[in-house]
């Protein structure tokens, strides 16, 4: 039994039609009075780390399942509140998304203030967490994932063949079948990224706001760019940090991921050769060398369950934080040794990889035939063949259920001018080349700040001082840079 590999944790459809908010009779008549969320302690809240420490304050909020039917059945969101504490400085609402898809929400307000989001920020706004349909507290989708189907996690094997993808093939079919015939079914055509800014519109009409700002990272990017798209007018400050695509999390999206590993992989090499005691080589190209020693020989005999595509998992996973690089040169010294990973992969939430799913393959159309999937893995093979394996290898999206109610949005132009984009220039979850994809789709309406550094996500939490900045003083004082900045590296403290 293969390991979990949760690959694109925090990590897009062509559409022919743009979506607004008036394509949904819902949407554009929704009315609320403050207060009509009923605000109480959260469940499971951890204990704050002292006595001044702010609490969440959670509530639940009943949505349309469908918006074409805003009075049909209704599903149940979860929604939290870090209520700002000076009436003085508060502008209003910050809604908050940490990317996904599949992942929850409600925590990420307290999670952000605990990892630096600044006082200026935090007195300017109630910060506002929720998870998305068919997540966590939310109505909760399923695909019925047998423990084995779980324990495989949301990344196919490496493809080293055409006939390693057709063998992949019918473990991706079963999901989607099991998907597309599980207890909640009844939500599958409904639970897509469109339906969950609409969601989001609900909740700022719920908190009695004319209109709500915005910090969503990694998927959270196109969710936000889907939200601004579709309510325009009633988006404030919108921040897009680290940015997929305007397609969002499609197939295009995905095979992705290993151009982002090649753009990132360089940071971590050049730290393992400048630090010989792990023994994994004395420059970079050792060090990649190395890479591809591990895989081959795990691919032909595992350690203790860690195969080749598990340990590209591994990797891709722990280039997402720079404060990881030393854990990860650790864990492929004990595989050089034969000895097991020091810390075992998590094990992931059935919740997560349904609602992973749910998103992924109910935005857009993916690729309906095995060839076509051979034929991305044999080119992604020599173009990326660290992760290309994998991420042109086929997935459940595959044989979808034809279910869609509606086409994708399409990102544009047409809004105000208000939406800031982060974004890091060698990120392996989003690479820069998708975010200034989106940056062209979003036009006039977006300013664009790029930092010279690696890793997945950059506001509050990276080193760059220089995005930090620029990022706080746009949601606190609306200050936006008038063309896009490119932020130089800071110097390793």
């Amino acid at each position: 039994m293969r390991k979990t590999l949760s690959l694109a944790l925090a990590t897009t459809a062509v559409a022919a039609v743009a979506i607004s908010g008036a394509s949904a009779a819902a949407p554009d008549t929704v009315t609320a009075t403050p207060g009509s969320l009923r605000w109480g302690p959260c469940p499971q809240q951890p204990a704050p780390p002292n006595a001044d420490a702010p609490r969440l304050e959670c509530a639940t909020l009943d949505v349309p399942l469908d918006y074409r039917h805003p009075d049909g059945r209704q599903i149940e969101i979860a929604v939290s509140r870090l209520a700002s504490k000076d009436p003085a400085k508060r502008r209003g609402v910050l809604l908050t998304n940490p990317g996904g898809p599949g992942v929850s929400g409600v925590d990420y307000p307290a999670q952000l203030a605990g990892v630096g989001l600044p006082k200026d920020v935090l007195d300017s706004y109630d910060v506002i967490g929720f998870d998305p349909r068919g997540v966590g507290r939310s109505t909760p989708v399923t695909c019925d994932l047998t423990p084995q189907q779980q324990s495989r996690g949301n990344f196919p094997p490496y493809a080293h063949t055409a006939a390693d993808v057709a063998k992949e093939a019918p473990h991706a079919r079963a999901i989607a079948e099991q998907c597309a015939t599980s207890r909640t079914a009844w939500m599958l055509p409904y639970t897509t990224t469109a339906n969950t800014a609409r969601d989001m519109d609900r909740i700022r009409a719920a908190l009695g706001e004319p209109k709500a700002s915005y910090l969503g990272a990694s998927y959270g990017s196109y969710l936000g760019a889907v939200y601004t798209t579709l309510f325009p007018q009633r988006s404030d400050r919108i921040v897009l940090d680290s940015n997929l695509g305007p397609g969002g999390y499609d197939v295009a999206a995905f095979r992705l991921l290993g151009r982002g590993m090649e753009d990132r992989f360089p940071d971590f090499a050049a730290y393992a050769a400048a630090h010989p005691e792990y023994g994994l080589g004395t420059t970079p190209r050792q060090v990649t060398a190395k890479f591809f020693e591990l895989a081959k020989r795990l691919d032909a005999e595992p350690v203790d369950g860690i195969d080749g595509t598990l340990f590209r998992g591994v990797t891709f996973e722990h280039l997402y934080v720079e404060g990881l690089l030393p854990k990860l040169a650790k864990e492929w010294q004990a595989l050089d040794q034969g000895k097991p990973l020091t810390t075992p992969p998590p094990q992931i939430s059935e919740n997560f990889l349904a609602g992973h799913f749910y998103v992924t393959c109910g935005d857009s159309r993916w690729p309906g035939k095995v060839r076509d999937y051979q034929r991305n893995a044999a080119i992604d093979r020599l173009k990326y063949p660290m992760l290309g394996g994998v991420t042109a290898n086929i997935k459940p999206c595959a044989f979808w259920p034809d279910s869609r109610v509606e086409p994708p949005v399409k990102i544009g132009d047409r809004g105000p001018s208000n939406v800031l984009m982060v974004q890091n220039e060698r990120d392996p979850g989003t690479p820069l080349v998708g975010a200034l994809k989106m940056r062209r789709a979003l036009g006039d309406r977006a300013t664009m700040v790029t930092a010279d550094q690696g890793g997945h996500g950059v506001y509050p939490f990276g080193r760059n001082t220089c995005a930090n900045n620029t990022v706080t003083a746009f949601l606190t004082d609306g200050q936006r840079p008038a063309d896009d900045l490119a932020c130089a590296a800071e110097p390793k403290k």
